[in-house]
């Protein structure tokens, strides 16, 4: 998973510690300046590295720590608890409507691998919680995203509502929840319109489709491989947009996970899935976030 590079960097800064049956404060300042390293090496955004560091030295140097008889597994224990605070304590579920349809607005930058995630949330909905999804394409920008939506909708059955490139995303979205309401679906996922960075008129438009919509989740893709960028991109569209979670994308292959504890620190919004892979079926995975 993402945060195996992370727990092993975190285990080396750790075995000087518990070589030593006494720790002074010394060993404390050697123990936080790998701990720091390892972070950063994960890509773990630098203010973000810098206030975990002054929180659990601040814990650390405590009396209650080093006159204790395992003065190491204390400091271990506040570094653990300090990582289980930043990321919550356990996974966070998909807000739901108290009457149908639950309304899923799907958010990111161009290439986060939205789309397909859409059908990756679809496919995970119908399968834990029996739902009849509808699929709504607006993004009528990218080249092939419509086409790109209805194989994803048709590799896991979910009925996709389209009308070109023609039409405004705004009002695409309002005939597709007027049809969402004809036909009872349960779920209605939007697959909005991305850019290549934050500008203001997808931001307007986003906002726009908000206000019709009224989404009980508004989910931002991001591409946990774009790093410390990744920051960035989330603070951009919460403060905008004010998300409701994340969803980090492609956490395999060489991704370091540092992405997922920046961004749950910053913005404070729970990583609510995180995917692998690119395909729908065992090969790409949509998995509940990372205490789930």
């Amino acid at each position: 998973m993402a945060f195996e590079g992370l727990t092993e960097r975190l285990q080396n800064a750790f075995s000087k510690l518990r070589r030593k049956g006494k720790v002074s404060e010394s060993d404390v300042r050697d123990a936080m300046r790998e701990i720091r390293l390892a972070l950063l090496e994960a890509d773990v955004n630098f203010k973000v590295v810098k206030d975990f560091v002054k929180e659990v030295r601040t814990k650390a140097v405590g009396t209650e720590v080093l006159e204790s008889l395992t003065p190491a597994q204390q400091i271990i224990k506040i570094v653990n608890d300090e990582l289980v605070k930043t990321m919550g304590e356990s996974a966070v579920p998909l807000n739901k409507a108290p009457h149908i349809p639950t309304v899923i607005m799907m958010a990111g930058l161009q290439g986060a691998g939205k789309t397909t995630t859409v059908g990756k949330l679809a496919k995970y909905l119908q399968e834990n919680d029996h739902a009849r999804p509808l699929l709504i394409a607006a993004d009528v920008y990218r080249p092939a995203a419509i086409k790109q939506l209805q194989v994803v909708g048709a590799s896991v059955g979910a009925p996709v509502f389209e009308m070109g490139t023609d039409t405004d995303p705004r009002e695409i979205v309002r005939q597709g929840m007027a049809q969402a309401a004809a036909n009872h679906n349960d779920y209605v996922l939007i697959d909005t319109a991305g850019r290549l960075q934050i500008d203001a008129k997808l931001m307007q438009e986003l906002q726009d489709i908000k206000e019709i919509a009224h989404p009980n989740e508004i989910l931002l893709t991001v591409d946990a491989m774009t790093g410390q960028a990744a920051v960035d991109v989330a603070q951009g569209f919460n403060d905008q947009l004010d998300i409701t979670g994340v969803v980090l994308t492609k956490l395999d292959g060489d991704t370091r996970g540092g992405a997922a504890l920046s961004i749950r620190s910053v913005t404070g919004k729970p990583i609510k899935f995180i995917g692998q892979g690119e395909k729908n079926g065992r090969a790409g995975r949509l998995l509940s976030g990372p205490h789930g």
